[in-house]
């Protein structure tokens, strides 16, 4: 087996189970050691037992090395697939088998952790048939936001990603910035170039009622956005601890979605869970579509799609009203509307 690979699958499998960060880029970083390698280096090192000598290289990484050298499934590697073969949520599996693709995940241009194309990987060994990359829009300084220069050179590579991935689509996309006065941070050039705009809420989240409003209907009621991201920003559970939920109008902003053809966002991740039970049901009754994204920072992370579905469909979300159950062609044609 392929050493770089069995180290990139441990990743993928540590990252799916919110393995510590720490583990996790053991694994990434002793991978990284190894492609600046020539095979002929990687076996003199393997063969004389200095393996571990690698910057970035410990023991269990040296164990994995050494195995896969042998040609043999890493046994840290098999255990956790056996581990992975276990859903990562209780239900849902009917309408997780529809899921067809994803609107929202990131790279490390922004605050991701691992390179697009191995982002696009994960995805493709998930079978998904299509995913968005929505990296952050220049606001979002923590969070390496892209500027327009460097969101021109992104959409390149994009192009360059799809030129040989047959029978799956990259599309184009950004989690822009729905800024304090409700515009959206990003040029209007640059957002009519996009195939997706995930637009999210990131500061000032304990705004009063009436300001997030006025905020939020902003940015929904902007021509480019597909999509409201993570409309509460609230933290449920993980190591950035909680954050209550954001406090505006359910009933205007999903009424508002409705009627301007932006879906709802059911964020998948664990610590996340927005939006909360209750504003999912205000948003059904208003008519409003969903998608149901990962927002995943990691490629095991696109896997968390499964505890968007089991939400979904304990709430009785339709399959029918769920953007990323559609096949390609069909979601852009829906795209295609707010061009």
């Amino acid at each position: 087996m392929d050493p770089i690979e069995a180290l990139d699958e441990i990743s993928f499998w540590l990252e799916r189970s919110q393995a510590p960060t720490f583990k996790v880029q053991a694994f990434r970083k002793a991978a990284d050691a190894v492609r600046q390698l020539s095979p002929e280096e990687l076996a003199r090192l393997v063969d004389s037992g200095r393996i571990t000598s690698l910057k970035g290289v410990g023991s269990r990484s040296a164990e994995v090395i050494t195995q896969a050298m042998e040609d043999r499934i890493p046994d840290y590697l098999a255990d956790l697939r056996e581990r992975g073969t276990q859903s990562l949520a209780s239900g849902g599996d009917t309408l997780r088998a529809t899921l067809r693709g994803d609107l929202h995940s990131h790279s490390n241009w922004s605050d991701g952790g691992s390179p697009i194309e191995t982002m696009v990987a994960a995805a493709r060994t998930l079978g998904r048939e299509y995913l968005a990359l929505t990296d952050h829009s220049p606001n979002l300084t923590i969070a390496n936001g892209l500027s327009v220069e460097r969101l021109e050179k992104q959409l390149s590579v994009v192009d360059g990603i799809n030129s040989s991935q047959g029978g799956f689509q990259l599309l184009k996309g950004i989690e822009v910035d729905i800024l304090e006065d409700g515009t959206l941070d990003q040029t209007a050039d640059m957002l009519d170039r996009l195939d997706v705009v995930v637009a999210s809420v990131h500061s000032k989240l304990r705004s009063d009622k009436k300001t997030m409003t006025t905020r939020m209907l902003g940015g929904i009621t902007d021509p480019h956005t597909n999509v409201l991201g993570h409309c509460t920003g609230r933290l449920v559970q993980g190591s950035r601890g909680t954050r209550p939920e954001s406090e505006f109008d359910a009933a205007k902003v999903f009424k508002e979605c409705a009627e301007r053809g932006v879906a709802v966002e059911i964020n998948s991740r664990p610590e996340r869970q927005d939006p909360p039970d209750n504003l999912i049901n205000i948003a059904l009754d208003a008519g409003c579509l969903f998608s149901i994204d990962s927002d995943a920072h990691a490629p095991g992370q696109l896997d968390f799609l499964q505890y968007g579905a089991e939400r979904a469909e304990t709430l009785g979300v339709p399959k029918e009203r769920i953007v990323t159950t559609w096949p390609l062609s069909q979601l852009k044609e829906w795209l295609s509307l707010k061009k």
